[in-house]
């Protein structure tokens, strides 16, 4: 039974794993979208919602802080933090969006686009 366990293992070790992932989270902030897997991208997505929440806080110190811990890159942690997370700062989460893709040529593995979805502009709350 799998009660309270959370994510996939990805046949990784711990440690790999979450390195591949937070490279994941990186990349996807730095250029907006990203191909991999669908267990990956299923992964990707759970952990770049978390990290995206983390950085629409108030305090822009204790956000940038939060986020360093997931994200491996000062700068892109700079960019999530004072351009990507204001766009979102009217949405409560569904910051990403998983699309299936192909099928990667070497092993046929099923792949997928995880990319960052637009905000809506003039959603304006008046």
């Amino acid at each position: 039974m799998r009660h309270r366990v959370k994510g996939k293992k990805l046949g990784r070790p711990t440690e790999h794993r979450l390195l591949m992932l937070r490279n994941l989270v990186t990349d996807l902030i730095e250029h907006g979208k990203v191909v991999t897997t669908v267990a990956r991208a299923k992964e990707l997505k759970r952990l770049a919602d978390k990290v995206i929440n983390k950085a629409k806080q108030e305090d822009k110190v204790k956000a940038i802080r939060e986020v360093l811990t997931i994200v491996t890159r000062k700068d892109v942690a700079y960019k999530l933090v004072n351009e990507i997370a204001p766009k979102y700062a009217n949405r409560n989460g569904g910051y990403t969006r998983l699309l299936h893709y192909s099928f990667r040529k070497g092993d046929a593995a099923p792949t997928a686009i995880v990319m960052l979805v637009e905000p809506k502009e003039g959603n304006s709350e008046e």
